[in-house]
């Protein structure tokens, strides 16, 4: 998918109910005790020569925000953004790409304090951050941020995961940390986009290594001069372009800013300094790598609006754009009972948006069917899903799946939304199904329940983990919040 219309795609098709949130004005309290909290006039957005201290304002924030401030409801997704994480993480723990980067770095690697989630290897803190985030990223298949394409878990949990092995920290802390990285780099990553992705950054790995120094920095508890200086620390070092895409570079990206994050947290525990006002600075990192800087969506609302409540989980292995088409014949399939010789034809109503993007009608491997509509469709219909398995070599050019996806027909319609689809069935017998969908599964307005969250990590996890040790590493990961050390995460996501 073109990296420019997919953006597109997400901003136009995703962002809408953003704006309100967008628009609050309260800033964080200045104490954890509710009780003697203080608000702080929330800053403007400045001007060239006299921005915002907005370094030192997320610094505050982060370091002053405790696990007993966050809403329920950011907790809750929190959690679930973890689970997302280790079961995309476990599942690529074993493609070429993690074989050829622990081959690499096992020569050089420093003392084995954490381990790679899904094998049996231990590697230095920052190694396994950086092996552990790549992992993650290979299918494409993790957490989205809709309104930056920010891919949010990948630098963050990446490095405290590795860190949590190496100090132990409550599961609490844990997820405090979680949330609080994720928000840095999410608030960080609204700043500056689109300019700064449409240029050329990739932008989870620019914006996830600020997540990354927080989320470890916060675990380190670090002072407000320390975290000033682990986030100027992380400005220097930012990693990834999109020209990587479509290559082992890409998730290169992510694994990087989640090594590089813990590197920036160490060195300013030891008080290795940086500018006071790397983010903001007429010099420093928002005007050197984005010609747009809105430092408000950093500042507004800290404490009061959380953007990782926005978090997405892909049920669907592919591109995006097609994934209304896929929740159409999934649903359609499922509601009667179809079976693919029961199908004459169907048809679809698509933005031209979906063609441009994923028209190929004659896929040859898997990846060419992860940019294949008339794939995707027929594949719902015959399997009833779309994860990782149904885009390989052997489901593209399984005669079955050749045959339906030749009934597969599709309408160019500008009025249909690139978000949806119009879907039509029509069966041998004569009858006609129909499905319009406004929303596919794993939107903001139709989001992944915990229970498709499971059968997703399950199907990422069989034939790495056992069904057993899939369970509990499940159930580990619901019950962070009551784990005297995070660390069992790692530990449960061990091969038997």
């Amino acid at each position: 998918m073109s990296t420019i219309d997919r953006r597109h795609f997400l901003k136009t098709g995703a962002v809408g109910a953003l704006a309100s949130a967008a628009a609050s004005k309260a800033v964080f309290a200045q104490a954890p005790d509710a009780a003697s909290a203080t608000s702080v006039p929330a800053p403007t957005n400045g001007d060239a020569a006299h921005p915002p201290k907005v370094t030192r304002i997320l610094a505050e924030f982060i370091v002053k925000t405790g696990y007993q401030d966050l809403p329920a409801q950011v907790r809750k997704e929190g959690v679930r953004t973890l689970m997302n994480w280790v079961g995309v993480a476990v599942g690529g723990s074993h493609d070429e790409t993690v074989d050829r980067a622990v081959a690499a770095l096992t020569p050089f690697s420093g003392p084995p304090q954490a381990n790679l989630l899904g094998r049996t290897e231990r590697f230095d803190i920052m190694n396994a951050a950086f092996i552990n985030g790549v992992s993650s990223h290979i299918f494409d298949y993790d957490d989205t941020h809709l309104k930056t394409i920010i891919h949010p878990a990948g630098p963050v949990v990446s490095a405290i995961l590795a860190y949590s092995q190496y100090r132990p920290v409550s599961g609490k802390d844990f997820l405090n940390a979680l949330v609080l990285g994720v928000e840095t780099e999410l608030r960080i990553g609204n700043a500056v986009y689109p300019n700064h992705y449409d240029v050329g950054w990739h932008i989870t790995g620019t914006c996830g290594v600020f997540g990354a120094a927080a989320a470890t920095g916060k675990l380190m508890g670090l002072s407000v001069q320390q975290m000033i200086w682990a986030l100027g620390l992380a400005a220097s070092q930012p990693v990834g372009l999109r020209e990587s895409f479509g290559s082992m570079n890409k998730s290169f990206n992510p694994g990087r800013a989640a090594a590089d994050g813990i590197f920036a947290a160490l060195l300013a525990g030891k008080d290795y300094t940086s500018s006071d006002g790397m983010i903001e600075a007429k010099r420093g990192w928002a005007n050197t790598i984005s010609t747009k800087q809105d430092y408000r969506e950093i500042t507004e609302g800290l404490g009061s609006h959380y953007e990782s409540t926005l978090n997405t989980y892909k049920p669907f292995a592919c591109g995006i754009v097609i994934h209304p088409a896929i929740d159409a014949a999934i649903q359609l399939r499922n509601q009667y009972h179809l079976k693919a010789e029961q199908i004459d034809r169907i048809d679809l109503r698509v933005n031209p948006l979906v063609i441009e993007l994923t028209g190929k009608k004659t896929p040859q491997i898997g990846l060419e069917g992860k940019f294949s509509i008339y794939h995707a469709v027929a594949i719902a219909v015959i399997d009833g899903a779309a994860g990782e398995k149904q885009f390989s070599d052997a489901k593209v050019r399984d005669p079955m799946t050749v045959a339906l996806r030749q009934k597969v027909n599709t309408i160019i319609d500008p009025a249909v939304k690139p978000e949806q689809v119009d879907m039509t069935i029509t069966l041998k017998d004569g009858r006609k199904l129909h499905k319009f969908i406004q929303h596919a599964i794993g939107s903001t307005e139709v989001p992944m329940t915990d229970q498709q969250l499971e059968k997703k990590f399950s199907d990422l996890t069989e034939g790495i983990l056992s069904p057993d040790r899939t369970r509990k590493l499940i159930d580990t990961c619901w019950q962070v919040e009551q784990l005297n050390s995070a660390g069992e995460i790692a530990l449960s996501a061990l091969p038997q």
